[in-house]
């Protein structure tokens, strides 16, 4: 082995979960070692849709949400840029009776999240929003939701980490994980061994792999979700949009070009994925409903990437049901680029403190494996692949 280190706490991943606890735990003073396959923020983390919103995400999810909230808010302060950081409002479109009222539940039953929902009706939403088509006959706005650049964000949060002393090591594919009975064991070929008292898997979609190597077994799956950009086009619009129900969702940059999403594209490999022909075509119909300055805009680019997504939709958050020192982050169905930052906050509380005041109860491991006990005290070391 050309390279040993020992660290407080490893973290296999680099993705803004990976990253943001990455930064957090050297704030705390704990020795971090990132360690990341191909360059940090360059899988989902880099390549979603950059919304950052709390309206829409189940209860569970809103103390989380709540805390991210607030830490956005401080984004140039704690990475150096603002990202692109916009609190631009987040509109939720309804295109039914039935999905106002699904709205207004949703408003009713969120009251005391601080996220002050206004309900907007057929009349109103136009007067605001004369860009809208008519498939819209109300909606919701959450008026201090936004979005960002992730292309710009995610990295940023690894570079600060970086510059507070994190080790962080890019291009390094994780082989084998384990514990020998005093710390956990890290290997990358025979080129770097790392030993910590933590580890932390924040290995996005494939962190289910990791997780099994210790005895959590999780029923993930991927997805890949697909997105495509437009020309820069005349500023029209205000929001970041959604759609009750689902479907579409879109938001024009400062520099005119209108970033659309929604459907799913098709899996190259375990790694890549690609848009699909037919479903952009469904997706663009949908986008050209609500927004009729997109029917001639050209598309100049489209991308898809890489999530995990897990039956009940909500991800996997904290200790392992098997081995002590163990701490999961993933399964964020698409969502995890607005929660990223307080999600890491949260791990380095656990890590320091064993528990965090911000509820994540719903996400134990535990709720796949009911009646786990705690592993024995030596696991072999076992091999893994992730990115």
């Amino acid at each position: 082995m050309s390279e040993r280190i020992t660290t407080d706490v490893a973290i296999i991943g680099g993705g803004i979960v990976g990253a943001s606890a990455a930064l957090f735990l050297r704030r705390m003073g704990l020795a971090v070692v990132l360690i990341e396959r191909d360059l940090c923020g360059s899988r989902s983390s880099g390549v979603n849709y950059g919304g950052v919103r709390r309206q829409g995400r189940p209860p569970s999810q809103l103390p989380l949400s709540q805390r991210a909230h607030a830490i956005w808010a401080q984004l140039p302060q704690l990475i150096g840029i603002d990202g692109e950081y916009l609190r631009s409002g987040h509109l939720k479109i309804a295109r039914s009776e039935a999905d106002l009222a699904a709205l207004e539940k949703y408003r009713e039953s969120t009251r005391g999240f601080g996220m002050n929902l206004e309900m907007l009706s057929a009349r109103s939403v136009h007067e605001r929003c004369p860009w809208l088509g008519h498939a819209a006959v109300g909606g919701s706005l959450c008026p201090d939701d936004g979005q960002a650049n992730p292309r710009l964000v995610s990295p940023a949060f690894a570079r600060a980490a970086q510059r507070l002393g994190a080790d962080v090591r890019e291009q390094t594919r994780v082989d084998e994980t384990g514990h020998d009975g005093r710390r956990f064991v890290v290997r990358s070929g025979n080129a770097l061994e790392v030993r910590s008292t933590h580890l932390l898997n924040c290995a996005g979609a494939w962190a289910g792999s990791i997780s099994a190597q210790f005895g959590d077994h999780v029923p993930m799956e991927s997805g890949h979700p697909q997105m495509a950009v437009t020309e820069a086009l005349p500023a029209f619009m205000d929001f970041s949009l959604g759609v009750e129900g689902g479907g579409v969702y879109a938001r024009q940059v400062a520099r005119g070009n209108c970033v659309i999403g929604g459907g799913r594209g098709q899996a190259l490999d375990n790694l890549r994925a690609r848009v699909e022909r037919s479903s952009l075509a469904s997706l663009m119909q949908q986008a050209v409903a609500l927004l009729p300055s997109l029917r001639n805009a050209h598309i100049i680019r489209t991308w898809s990437g890489t999530e995990g997504y897990l039956p009940d939709r909500l991800p996997v958050i904290g200790a392992s049901a098997t081995t002590p020192g163990l701490w999961h982050a993933f399964g964020f169905a698409g969502g995890g680029f607005q929660l990223g930052p307080a999600v890491g906050a949260v791990l380095a509380d656990l890590v320091r403190d064993g528990r965090s005041a911000t509820a994540i109860d719903a996400f134990s491991v535990s709720r796949f494996s009911p009646g786990t006990g705690t592993a024995s005290a030596g696991l072999a070391l076992s091999a893994t692949h992730q990115p």
